[in-house]
């Protein structure tokens, strides 16, 4: 493994910002004119600017970053994506969900190597530091690429390699292997979940297998389930129970889930939702399901209400065309009001909260990120609200939500090292990385050879 940031991070100052104040409950707010002190990745201290407790505090900042005029938010998490799937930007457009697995994307998929899938990673991992994102969950194949590329670009991951009941025995055995080396690695930024793809494409069996292994080695698992509603009606006609249903009677749920989607979660779900709600959450990602015509959306007033955590996520680039969370953050609020009818719900602290502490909490990093606080790893993202998109600037929470783009984004800051200063990558080679995407793109999205990893019929 190798890992271009694995120096220390010793200290560091971020001075003069203002800073996103996100608690457990009630509304957020702005703290004017803050230092954030960090020391070894950890946030020692938030406190006015100039209000050193000591001379030789001052005097030993170590690295300063001039955050003046620029507000510090926690560094955003993107629940649920598919980071190689950047490959296949722009290239499964206007076909309905049938046509996108079964005559674009899994065919797609078939042609990618070890290699492909690590530049993918790292091509990823760049459009998420850039635009703030400082962890992410992904689900994928060569889970070993991507994380060679979390730690190479210094940013916060958990990674779920993808199992198929169809890649046999050995398949899920090399998850397995994987989460079992792999866990804790990258100075800690790194974890591990385990990751049957959906219960429509891996047997009972195998889910108890994994749910076992996921409880003797204390992981959670990340799960598509319940995607759309026509396809809990497909298996209540099949099967006779609800995905969310499968999910508890094969162990899932007790092991701890993350729950892609859960846009056809339903009413008699919530009770067995309920009763794991400490460890169970839902990954919402909207821009997927107003591309793909799907109805409902993600019911997050009611997991809420049965006490699920809730997350902000993009799915991968082959739905979402881009890996921005400043994007699928405000489709939540914006679509959660109108499946709802009520402009007074997801207010703009509880979408900021959805997308920061949920979105720690869905990946199990609740102690660790999530918020700017002492004790949690400074994980810190600087961001410009001058523009003339955000004026005059009446309501900064606000102008998160609505308003910032991702090219808002100056600065950087994962485990206290700095991956982006003044918009500049520290540890990728973008020009590079386009290069090589650029001339691999051909072969990648040539389907002419019949072949697929999968056949979607759920």
């Amino acid at each position: 493994m190798s890992d271009r940031t694995a120096q220390p991070p010793g200290r560091l100052l971020v001075r003069g910002c203002d800073v996103l104040r996100v608690p457990l409950d009630g509304e957020c707010e702005i703290l004017p004119a803050r230092d954030i002190v960090v020391a070894d990745g950890v946030i020692e201290d938030v406190r006015p600017t100039g209000d050193h407790s000591s001379p030789a505090d001052a005097a030993h900042a170590g690295d300063v970053v001039d955050g003046r005029g620029l507000v510090a938010v926690p560094g955003l998490v993107n629940a649920h994506t598919h980071s190689p799937m950047v490959l296949m930007r722009g290239a499964a457009e206007d076909v309905s969900v049938e046509g996108w697995f079964n005559d674009r994307v899994w065919p797609m998929e078939s042609n990618l190597t070890p290699a492909d899938v690590r530049l993918g990673a790292r091509l990823a991992c760049a459009e998420m530091i850039r635009s703030g994102v400082t962890t992410f969950a992904d689900h994928y194949f060569f889970p070993e690429q991507i994380a060679e590329a979390v730690a190479e670009t210094g940013l916060r991951a958990d990674i779920a390699p993808t199992y198929f009941s169809s890649g046999g025995e050995e398949s899920l055995e090399a998850g397995v292997r994987f989460a079992e080396t792999w866990h804790g690695r990258a100075e800690g930024r790194l974890t591990v979940s385990l990751g049957p793809h959906a219960p429509y494409t891996v047997d009972d069996g195998d889910l108890r297998t994994l749910a076992g292994h996921a409880g003797r080695l204390g992981l959670r698992m990340h799960i598509h389930a319940a995607e759309h509603l026509e396809q809990t009606r497909s298996s209540v006609e099949r099967r006779g129970i609800t995905p969310i249903r499968v999910l508890y009677e094969t162990g899932v749920l007790d092991a701890g889930a993350l729950i892609a989607h859960g846009c056809g979660i339903v009413e008699q779900d919530l009770p067995l939702l309920r009763e794991y709600a400490g460890t169970t959450a839902v990954a919402c990602c909207p821009k997927v399901y107003l591309k793909h015509a799907l109805s409902p959306l993600t019911p997050i007033r009611d997991l809420l209400d049965a006490g699920v955590t809730v997350a902000v996520g993009t799915d991968g680039a082959a739905g979402h065309n881009t890996l921005d969370v400043w994007e699928a953050l405000r489709l939540v609020a914006l679509t959660q009001k109108q499946a709802v009818r009520d402009a007074t719900w997801m207010t703009v602290s509880d979408t900021l909260r959805l997308a920061l502490r949920g979105g720690a909490r869905a990946l199990g990093l609740q102690d660790r990120i999530g918020a700017l606080e002492p004790g949690m790893r400074a994980d810190i993202v600087l961001t410009d609200l001058s523009g003339l998109h955000c004026r005059p600037l009446h309501d900064p929470r606000a102008a998160l939500v609505y308003s910032a783009r991702a090219a808002d984004v100056r600065t950087v800051v994962v485990d206290g090292r700095v991956l982006m200063r003044d918009g500049r990558l520290l540890t990728v080679d973008v020009p590079a990385l386009l290069d090589e995407a650029d001339a691999r793109a051909a072969r990648i999205l040539d389907t002419s050879h019949g072949r697929a990893v999968q056949h979607y019929d759920p």
